[in-house]
């Protein structure tokens, strides 16, 4: 069953194309607050994403951007505003659908089906998808050697990606200095070790909400550094 996620701070509106879309089969959840939604968008696993452009906190514009970045799921945004630009503004940052209201819901959903369908064979027609690992609002894109925080990308130098990803494959396992330098570096550490501990602290630096209460990687006193999932 494909799950799609409505941002639409119009609650009757967004009622209405839940039991619309419901009916038709499909799982959906709404989110009414631009900020809030955008965060689900990014760390949950939708199939879909129905957008309007004026919400509260975050509008749909930078909604629309922000996931694009980090996802390929199909995005219908919607809208009262007729204005050809902001057409041509949201379908040029990545919007796959742009809908004027008022529209039929019965015209929503054909259009829900058709992008979804055309999504689905686009990943079966062969198109490799990067290979990705996602927990807790961070995203690595391995193909892509490209890290997210909460949609927002940061910048690794390559020890750094590597070292990032090589913990996030193998969560929940202690690895010590000498280990960790051995895997990443390729070379007995011969007593550079501290070399780790740098590195470390620069990825913390970069994904951690707060650096000394890390909730990705976990330091392990007298043993080494883990992962947590």
């Amino acid at each position: 069953m494909s799950r799609l996620l409505i941002i639409e701070d119009e609650l009757a509106i967004a009622e209405l194309e839940k039991d619309y879309l419901e009916l038709s089969g499909f799982e959906v959840e709404v989110e009414t607050d631009g900020e809030i939604g955008v965060k689900r968008a990014l760390s949950e696993e939708f199939d879909l994403l129905i957008l309007d452009l004026m919400l509260p906190s975050v509008d749909g514009f930078e909604i629309c951007k922000r996931v694009r970045e980090a996802k390929n799921i199909p995005i219908l945004m919607v809208s009262a505003k007729k204005d050809d630009i902001d057409k041509i503004r949201g379908l040029g940052l990545g919007a796959d659908d742009y809908m004027t209201k008022p529209f039929s819901p019965s015209e929503l959903v054909a259009r829900v089906k058709a992008h979804l369908a055309r999504y689905e064979r686009l990943i079966g027609s062969g198109m490799k998808e990067n290979q990705i690992i996602e927990i807790r609002g961070l995203k690595i894109d391995k193909t892509a050697r490209r890290v997210f925080l909460d949609g927002e990308e940061k910048i690794f130098t390559t020890k750094e990606f590597d070292l990032l990803t090589f913990l996030a494959e193998n969560p929940n396992h202690v690895f010590t200095k000498d280990e960790l330098f051995q895997e990443i570096w390729d070379m007995e550490s011969v007593g550079d070790i501290a070399t780790v501990t740098v590195h470390i602290k620069k990825i913390r630096e970069k994904i951690e909400y707060n650096t000394s209460k890390p909730q990705y990687i976990e330091t392990i006193w007298g043993v080494g550094y883990r992962f947590k999932v």
